[in-house]
């Protein structure tokens, strides 16, 4: 078996879940879930997590696998996530990496390049209580004079990453951009065929995606919640920051009725889509095909067949 690893991608609600599933039937393998928030433990709805009847047998990893009462980053998930990938190539099988998280994808391929810096640690505690008492303005004065090109390419209210490229800056001495030029001259830990599925329309994407919200809503989103904070996960916890969980705490809290939160969670859900598909289509490796009004997942197990056919994954 050689390391190539099929990458199912798309916006949400795209019928990833499924490809997943019927590429990993048709080339011995196992699904590595690529989805920043199906990480989390006791996050199944609101997350559209695969359930057992989804999974049709198909061995899953990467889904429910850490407290979201915990911190977790794409160094994390890029360490973790290819331990999963090394095991099912070490049995002969073929990984099938399944998500639209693209940052965390781009990381375990490449396998490599994670500047140091941990949550939680002396610099960054110093960093979030500068900014905390000055705002993150002066913050991203000093990242212009230290690397000015980072700099130029965040917004000015983009706290995380100012944060975080000070942060890498004061503890190894590089900038990020520095460091982002010597990754990419290493070459990528796997090879990997890009899958991308999309709807042609974006109306029926947007019908999609709200059809969906509403099925998390009768399966019991509203209580997927309650039991989270039941069991102690922090109101300000990322994991409850994710979409569809702060808008029902929300509603629980009384600052917004059932049917606001649920119209806010399609709202929030679809400009994320958008997000991911601007992401996407950056990469112009991926080979895309485009949903109609119904998706046919037989025509489009065929068309990835015929890809990876051409790719030598057989």
């Amino acid at each position: 078996m050689d390391n190539t690893l099929i990458c199912v991608v798309g916006p949400t609600a795209c019928g990833k879940t499924k490809m997943g599933v019927l590429l990993a039937q048709r080339y011995n393998g196992e699904v590595v879930s690529c989805d920043s928030m199906q990480l989390y433990r006791g996050m199944v709805i609101g997350t559209a997590a695969p359930t057992a009847e989804e999974t049709e047998g198909v061995p899953h990893h990467m889904v429910g696998v850490v407290d979201p009462r915990e911190p977790y980053s794409v160094a994390r998930y890029a360490e973790d996530a290819a331990r999963c990938v090394d095991d099912i190539l070490a049995r002969g099988r073929r990984p099938v990496i399944v998500g639209g998280t693209g940052l965390y994808l781009d990381a375990l391929l490449a396998g490599h390049g994670f500047a140091a810096g941990q949550f939680g640690g002396a610099v960054r505690k110093a960093l979030e209580a500068r900014a905390d008492a000055e705002g993150v303005a002066p913050l991203l004065e000093e990242l212009r004079r230290v690397d000015p090109e980072r700099a130029a390419q965040l917004q000015p209210n983009d706290r995380k990453r100012i944060i975080r490229a000070l942060e890498v800056w004061r503890e190894t001495g590089k900038t990020m951009t520095q460091h982002d030029r010597e990754s990419r001259a290493v070459p990528p830990r796997y090879g990997a065929v890009r899958l991308g599925f999309a709807f042609e329309d974006r109306a029926d994407m947007k019908a999609a995606i709200d059809r969906r919200v509403d099925a998390m809503a009768e399966q019991g989103l509203f209580d997927e919640v309650r039991a989270l904070l039941r069991a102690g996960v922090p109101r300000e916890s990322t994991a409850l920051q994710a979409i569809g969980y702060k808008e029902c705490l929300a509603c629980l809290d009384g600052a917004a009725t059932r049917d606001e939160a649920l119209a806010e969670i399609k709202l929030r859900s679809r400009q994320y889509a958008k997000r991911q598909l601007t992401w996407l289509r950056r990469d112009e490796s991926v080979h895309w095909y485009y949903w109609k009004k119904t998706r046919d997942f037989q025509a489009a197990l065929a068309f990835s067949t015929e890809i990876l056919s051409s790719h030598g994954v057989f």
